[in-house]
């Protein structure tokens, strides 16, 4: 009882500000704590929570409480309105942010619900969320603003990493077909998509693995020999690149697998290239797609099963879907999609992914 009252009188001095006052010697280690305490709390700015938490850019617009038709005049909502209800789907297209899918939606959704009353209903359109639609208004507004001269070098930047010199836009886009390649540590997955965007082959091999204990050239030759003999034949192979960070030390035996994987897929599939000189085989970096798709997260890529899944399923809804399939494979597809969390399937949807993001931002974009 004698210790929780002198406790208590010390807490009271300390609250007061009298703490200093309090005989050193009858407690020092209880007078040190109180004074490193003090002087930690006078010396250290209070932390606000913004500067720690990342809050998607989504959610910072609309915890500004602004609502869409409050950003534009009337006149602007009528200049906006009036080409979203109009214009044709290259139209749209010709738009910073309205490239491949986006003006494909906005048509649709015009021919199903009739013309656009107003700014808010364009977010009840696929692939459309309010940071985005802010965008698309801003690009309608002001089309030579210097935001979209800034998208077009991101866009001439990404096609020129993801291109290999020597290769001519016309050739792309007189291919007949392509096959996305998509590989891990574990799995490798292709799909085969020819210039309608019809899914022509789609699989996965799991016997690919991360050689853990030594890297002999001679294995990897036979794992990838093996793999590419089951790949089909098409104009062009596009290999997903990934990046990783060189101060991850731990991350070193994953890096050199793919760069090994990739250098024997590029060696096996331009069975060409001695012949003619030409390239066949492409390099797509994995936030290319992530962003097309809108499955970024900072600077992470989400995964895009979902997506996929809405792809099989729209098909035989929709006059116009995304992707079209063979209806005697689609159920063997959708099987394919099912994972009961053990077996995640993620090079399998990515694949199919690269190859419809390959074809709207480069055959299909009205800009290209």
């Amino acid at each position: 009882n004698l210790w929780k009252t002198s406790l208590a009188v010390v807490l009271r001095l300390f609250l007061e500000g009298k703490w200093k006052h309090f005989p050193v010697m009858m407690c020092p280690s209880l007078y040190h704590s109180l004074h490193m305490s003090c002087c930690q709390r006078k010396s250290i700015a209070p932390v606000k929570k913004t500067d720690f938490v990342s809050v998607s850019s989504d959610e910072s617009l609309k915890d500004t409480g602004k609502r869409l038709e409050d950003l534009y005049s009337s006149e602007e909502k009528s200049a906006i309105l009036q080409v979203l209800n109009t214009a044709s789907v290259n139209e749209l297209g010709a738009f910073t942010f309205l490239r491949g899918r986006k003006s494909i939606n906005i048509v649709k959704h015009r021919e199903k619900h009739g013309p656009f009353q107003d700014l808010e209903s364009l977010m009840e359109v696929p692939l459309f969320q309010y940071k985005s639609t802010v965008k698309v208004c801003d690009s309608i507004l002001h089309p030579e603003s210097k935001e979209k001269k800034k998208e077009k070098k991101i866009l001439e930047n990404s096609l020129g990493k993801f291109v290999r010199l020597g290769i001519e836009r016309k050739k792309l886009k007189a291919a007949k077909s392509i096959v996305s390649i998509v590989f891990g540590n574990e799995r490798i997955a292709w799909a085969h998509l020819d210039n309608t965007v019809m899914v022509l082959d789609w699989r996965q091999e799991n016997n690919f693995k991360l050689m853990k204990e030594t890297y002999m050239p001679a294995m990897y030759l036979k794992m990838i020999s093996s793999v590419v003999s089951k790949i089909p034949e098409a104009d062009f192979y596009i290999l997903e690149k990934r990046t990783f960070s060189l101060q991850q030390t731990t991350l070193f035996p994953v890096t050199l697998h793919f760069h090994i994987v990739e250098a024997m897929l590029y060696s096996l599939l331009n069975k060409t290239f001695a012949q003619d000189g030409q390239h066949r085989v492409l390099s797509m970096n994995r936030n290319v797609v992530g962003k097309h798709f809108d499955l970024m997260l900072g600077t992470m890529r989400t995964s895009g099963m979902a997506l996929v899944q809405q792809f099989l399923s729209d098909f035989p809804k929709q006059e116009k879907p995304w992707v079209s399939f063979p209806l005697e494979n689609l159920v063997r597809y959708r099987s394919m999609m099912e994972t009961d969390g053990r077996k995640i399937k993620e090079e399998l949807w990515d694949s199919l992914l690269q190859a419809v993001a390959f074809y709207e931002l480069f055959m299909f974009d009205p800009q290209s």
